[in-house]
């Protein structure tokens, strides 16, 4: 058993700080460390004594990257007080789980090869409403914020803070704890609102030259891309550039990623 918890370590490149309890999980190609979305938590939720009568939390996992996946598992199985029920890695496989074993928690990737977390969490709910949803992601844009927030998320953590994290959140919330507070719930309908006002001023043509000159496409390859003229879309690229101040890739990339045009 200790050659392949060894074995696993060196697979999914765990990394031991000083502090013992700040255990980072760190796949080799680039780092995660998991922190609530919301204020940062400056003391951590500590592990309840385990007493021998008190259930583990159950845990289910949807997510499709095996190795992040695997991680996690390890991560909460080694815990006294909670153990991960279901490992699955789609929308279509985390209902049939959520029936089959009745998760407390669910830890929901933001994005799955056939649909989404909040898909996956608006589909758990209708069957388990009392489970409670943790959404993790790379995503960091008012559009997938307000995403969580709409599929009632309770916490919200991005794949780049310590791994201590994911276990303090996964206690708070079992525990019926909000992490995504009032004042940030609030914070996100006022953006939401200008979002949403910014994208009504544009037209369906310009939202898709908008996208397509995030995706890094000159203009001749937009029109290509969109059967007009290259006229049409230098017009539309004016005009984007009157109604949302954007002038170039970077500033294109930015406001599409701000207005949820891409990911």
């Amino acid at each position: 058993m200790a050659t392949a918890n060894h074995a696993l370590e060196a697979q999914l490149d765990f990394r031991f700080w000083a502090q013992p309890a700040l255990a980072e999980y760190c796949p080799a190609q680039d780092g995660f460390r998991f922190v609530p979305f919301g204020e940062e938590r400056t003391a951590r939720s500590q592990p309840p004594r385990n007493d021998g009568d008190a259930e583990p939390t159950r845990v289910l996992i949807v997510e499709d990257h095996r190795v992040v996946a695997e991680g996690l598992a390890a991560l909460i199985n080694d815990q006294a007080d909670m153990k991960v029920v279901g490992n699955v890695g789609s929308l279509a496989d985390c209902v049939p789980a959520a029936i089959e074993l009745n998760p407390e928690v669910v830890l929901l990737d933001f994005r799955l090869p056939d649909g989404s977390g909040p898909d996956a969490a608006a589909a758990i709910r209708s069957i388990r409403p009392a489970a409670k949803m943790i959404f993790l992601t790379r995503e960091d844009t008012e559009a997938a914020r307000f995403a969580a927030v709409q599929a009632g998320a309770s916490a919200f953590l991005h794949k780049s803070r310590a791994a201590a994290e994911v276990l303090a959140t996964i206690r708070d919330v079992a525990r019926g704890k909000m992490l995504i507070t009032p004042r940030t719930i609030a914070t996100l309908l006022t953006k939401r609102r200008s979002i949403e006002a910014q994208l009504e001023r544009l037209t369906p043509r310009e939202k898709e030259v908008l996208r397509l000159m995030a995706e890094g496409l000159p203009s001749r390859s937009i029109a290509e891309e969109m059967g007009i003229s290259y006229t049409t879309v230098r017009t539309h690229i004016r005009s984007l550039g009157n109604k949302l101040a954007v002038h170039s890739k970077l500033e294109a990339i930015v406001k599409a990623r701000e207005l949820g045009l891409i990911s």
